[in-house]
């Protein structure tokens, strides 16, 4: 596993280092939004006009994901006229990971100046309101990976108690509201719980994640946000949900069927996700 330069908690310098290497790639370029591409997002990458791509092997600290359907490179360009800087690829616990190096390239960004982050997820829909197939706009979420990226010495410019009250920014969830009725995609809105997996979850802890409130379920997203939050950053962030959580359905889950749904699912989300960039005001960026 490639850790070079992050420490076991993906400290300050490894932060500078990573950030130096990033910056001298991009130059000029001043990203005003992050995204982060889950399962099936890639290709979202592959629209940013005026490309520069910069391969994890290039950026101290930065594994290579081991997930199928996860590329491993940044992207950055323009999306809608808005430059933004697209990570292809993330890093799971569940990989070995610590919470820190899942959240290494939020912080990465923050260094860089970015100040909105856009996450997206492939998610099982818990919700009766849910099928495969479902766009959910995550209102909050429920850490249940029992891991927090703040953990240990706090970092320079993050906070060391950060309030996430309201996680997910309302006035960007507003944006993505409007966006989906624009388009005429149907866009629920719920709680997302995130597991360090990988194993799926069993129907009893399905049971109990409705119980506490959950309306989806995945085993990414939070680790990102909690840092995110922590510096500062606004957030907004997608499910796709690409299957009915186990014992909801009676169907077998496998993680081919989840990159099949999400590919067929990806162009709609990628529109909105476009669609909001375009709509973020200079407000919600600076």
């Amino acid at each position: 596993m490639n850790t070079r330069g992050s420490g076991k908690r993906g400290g300050g310098t490894g932060i500078a280092a990573a950030a130096s290497a990033v910056a001298r790639k991009l130059g000029t370029r001043t990203p005003a939004v992050a995204i982060v591409l889950g399962s099936g997002l890639g290709f979202l990458a592959e629209q940013l006009e005026d490309a520069v791509r910069i391969p994890y092997a290039k950026i101290p600290g930065f594994p290579q994901p081991g997930v199928a359907g996860h590329a491993g490179e940044l992207v950055a360009g323009t999306l809608g006229g808005v430059s933004v800087l697209a990570q292809s690829g993330r890093f799971h616990l569940y990989e070995g990971h610590d919470a820190a190096v899942a959240a290494l390239p939020v912080r990465v960004f923050a260094r860089l100046g970015v100040r909105t982050l856009i996450v997206t997820n492939a998610a099982g829909g818990i919700s009766s309101a849910l099928s495969a197939g479902s766009l959910m706009l995550i209102s909050d979420h429920i850490n249940l990976m029992y891991r927090n990226p703040l953990v240990g010495p706090a970092l320079e410019g993050e906070e060391r108690f950060p309030d996430l009250t309201a996680p997910y920014d309302p006035a960007l969830r507003a944006l993505a509201r409007e966006a989906a009725k624009a388009r005429s995609i149907p866009l629920a809105e719920g709680v997302y719980a995130a597991l360090l997996g990988p194993s799926y979850e069993t129907p009893a802890e399905i049971r109990m994640l409705q119980r506490i409130g959950a309306d989806a379920v995945g085993m990414s997203t939070v680790p990102e946000v909690i840092a995110a939050r922590a510096r500062g950053m606004r957030c907004l962030g997608f499910s796709m949900i690409t299957n009915l959580a186990a014992g909801l359905s009676g169907a077998a889950l496998s993680h081919q069927d989840v990159l099949q749904m999400g590919k067929q699912m990806s162009l709609h989300l990628g529109d909105l996700i476009a669609d909001v960039v375009r709509r973020i005001p200079d407000r919600l960026t600076a």
